[in-house]
């Protein structure tokens, strides 16, 4: 397939953007075979079946690297209480938060969770994405874990999109082991994971470095399992406060760190040196009111690569528009257009360790998406609008 008369934003090269106009891109299979300027396609594509593009922009296909989209009921009552001037934190030690979606989950069938789940999905897929990450979390037992993760599967068996999974049993500890989080993380915790792991549920591994949920010692021996079962890690870290968590990824040579509010420049040279992506997660900081930023310059000034996502959750971030968390990051971070773009391609793919996805460049992966804009920074701009005209998955039109 060819697809002509179209404005490519490769991410690629030195120009903003990576912007070809008047330009080409022929596909074979799954792959990108070739892409550039339309006078130069090469004479074997040239007889290539081909889509007119009447000059739209073409983009990677958008990644949202860190969801929390399996989950039973909402919080809409929290988020009244919220409202009424309740901290996130005040919430959660009274028994709500995390813990008030771990009842709901478990109450819940697998069954339940994929159709609850598939309507939060096809949101996302409306806007361009063609990858999802989904974590567990809200089971914090063996069996809800599991079935969580078994969810995330399935749904990649329903939809035309990539699912990559991460095993967050570390993310609270249930009412069971209140007083014990240490009892929590060797009796469920990490057998969960080896087990889960064991039958192929689990791409990587996540934990919540906290202090309403988990220390850094205890992430770690969560962490040093995972290094021991061959599977990278990732970690919430310094959202609500400063306990070393982004330290600790960095250590690990997590793929990313995440929400980091509260992350120092420190932080920000010990992720750069490990290849640490920081992933920013606006929609959190929006709905509980934060006005503690993340270091966005620093993690410039240190290059560290940062990827934009939705952090879709029934509490903090009960988000499922990967464009509107663009235009929160630009507006709410200080992002350019181009660094929220970067966000939800290229660097959203470095934060799920992808090397075949994230830009437009030969023999990466044909997902593409197709807009009804003249220019890039038109996707971080509107508010509320959708300008999708199609997404390509698998060389396929959807």
């Amino acid at each position: 397939m060819l697809l002509t008369n179209a404005t490519l934003a490769t991410l690629s090269g030195d120009v903003p953007y990576g912007l070809i106009r008047d330009a080409a891109l022929a596909m074979d299979g799954d792959r990108i075979a070739w892409a550039g300027p339309m006078a130069d396609v090469p004479r074997d594509h040239a007889e290539d079946h081909s889509h007119d593009l009447e000059g739209r922009l073409v983009t990677p296909a958008l990644i949202d690297c860190h969801t929390h989209i399996v989950h039973g009921g909402n919080r809409a009552a929290e988020f009244e209480m919220r409202l009424q001037g309740r901290s996130y934190e005040e919430i959660a030690r009274a028994g709500g938060g995390i813990v008030s979606t771990v009842a709901a989950t478990r109450a819940a069938s697998l069954d339940d969770l994929i159709t609850s789940a598939l309507p939060r999905i096809d949101a996302l897929l409306a806007e361009g994405v063609a990858t999802v990450e989904i974590k567990s979390g809200y089971g914090l037992d063996f069996e809800t874990e599991r079935t969580m993760l078994r969810a995330a599967r399935a749904i990649a068996q329903m939809r035309p999109l990539r699912v990559l999974t991460s095993f967050l049993g570390a993310h609270a500890v249930p009412p069971e082991y209140k007083d014990d989080p240490d009892s929590y993380i060797d009796a469920i915790c990490i057998p969960a994971l080896r087990a889960t792991h064991s039958e192929g549920l689990v791409d990587a591994v996540d934990g919540f470095c906290e202090g309403i949920a988990f220390s850094p010692d205890q992430i770690d021996r969560v962490f040093g399992i995972a290094r021991a079962l061959g599977l990278p890690v990732k970690l919430h870290a310094e959202q609500l406060s400063n306990l070393g968590g982004a330290q600790l990824a960095a250590r690990y040579g997590a793929l990313s760190a995440d929400h980091l509010e509260y992350a120092t420049e420190e932080d920000a040279r010990a992720m750069a040196a490990a290849g640490t992506a920081a992933v920013i997660l606006p929609g959190a900081f929006y709905t509980l009111k934060e006005t503690q930023m993340p270091p966005v310059q620093a993690f410039r000034d240190h290059g560290v690569p940062m990827a934009l996502a939705t952090d879709c959750n029934p509490g903090s971030s009960p988000l499922t528009s990967l464009l509107l968390a663009m235009n929160m990051g630009c507006t709410l971070f200080g992002l350019t257009p181009e660094e929220a773009l970067r966000g939800v391609t290229l660097n959203a793919a470095r934060a799920l360790g992808l090397s075949d996805s994230g830009r437009i460049a030969p023999g990466l992966r044909a997902d593409l998406a197709i807009w009804d804009v003249e220019h890039p920074a038109e996707l971080a701009y509107r508010i509320g609008f959708n300008p999708l005209h199609a997404r390509i998955f698998e060389c396929q039109f959807q």
